[in-house]
């Protein structure tokens, strides 16, 4: 089925360092998908100053190219994220 997003990306049991997204717009959000079994993730967001858990089922939306973000170590469970992003250079 058709999709807004021009990228889809699986990250699979992988610590995300903190970074903003190089290839997007400031207008736009991607969509991050956490799944697996059982993790305690969290979610942080180093311009909010916050950590979000980050359960399995967690569908959050965040301007990537704008706030520096991360997923640090989980202790249990498998994780994976399927991540939909848009590149501006499509877009263009």
């Amino acid at each position: 089925w058709p999709l807004i997003f021009t990228g889809i990306e699986l990250i699979a049991n992988w610590i995300t360092l903190s970074h903003c997204d190089a290839g997007g717009a400031q207008s736009h959000y991607d969509l991050l998908a956490s799944l697996g079994i059982g993790h305690d993730a969290t979610f942080s967001i180093k311009d909010l100053n916050v950590e979000l858990d980050y359960f399995p089922g967690t569908l959050p939306f965040i301007a990537g190219k704008v706030l520096e973000h991360s997923v640090g170590p989980w202790k249990i469970g498998e994780r994976f994220v399927v991540a939909h992003f848009m590149k501006y250079k499509v877009h263009d």
